[in-house]
């Protein structure tokens, strides 16, 4: 399957919410194909629908502990939390501290519609709120605090890649995280 061109912050796919899958079917199969052959040539650890243009709720990962995918997925998240560097593949070359739960339980559905469930801490769990998020139409920068927020949103005006992304008509949209962030953002 192709590489596929990813989306950067400003294009509106990104903070638009992704419909349900309904059909499993070889075309549901020739897109997580394409998110793994796009995921792997960046490289990244994990790249939702979304990322690609596809506004359906898919995303795949490929960390230590395996690669995998997921569709329609929910979450169930742990009260501790962990610290560390995010980022993002539509956010080239950055990287910011973002909180995020210890552990998360992902639970969604396979590429042939059957159901699966994914446990993972520390990595694995940052990797599935990531790509869950991006399937909500909330990207990382949303999670961090005001302050690391307006440091960020700099740091993107001054990238060269946004300057592409603002000269095709794509400004960019903050929109707050629909899962509790435990007091961390606001």
């Amino acid at each position: 399957m192709p590489v596929q061109p990813i989306r950067l912050f400003g294009d509106p796919v990104l903070t638009t919410p992704a419909g349900l899958v309904t059909t499993f079917d070889k075309d549901l199969r020739n897109l997580v194909s394409d998110l793994i052959e796009t995921m792997h040539e960046a490289p990244g650890a994990g790249l939702a629908a979304p990322q690609i243009g596809v506004s359906l709720q898919v995303f795949v990962w490929d960390i230590d502990e395996g690669d995998g995918h997921l569709i329609n997925p929910t979450l169930d998240l742990s009260e501790e939390l962990q610290e560390g560097e995010e980022g993002c593949l539509s956010f080239p070359g950055l990287v910011y501290e973002t909180p995020r739960a210890f552990r998360a339980v992902a639970k969604g559905f396979n590429m042939h519609g059957e159901p699966v469930t994914i446990e993972g801490t520390e990595l694995l769990a940052r990797v599935l709120q990531h790509e869950t998020d991006h399937l909500n139409g909330i990207v990382f920068i949303d999670r961090l605090l005001t302050s690391e927020r307006k440091l960020a949103m700099a740091d993107i005006r001054n990238s060269e890649w946004f300057g592409e992304a603002t000269a095709l008509g794509n400004s960019p949209i903050i929109k707050f995280s629909p899962h509790s962030t435990k007091g961390l953002a606001i």
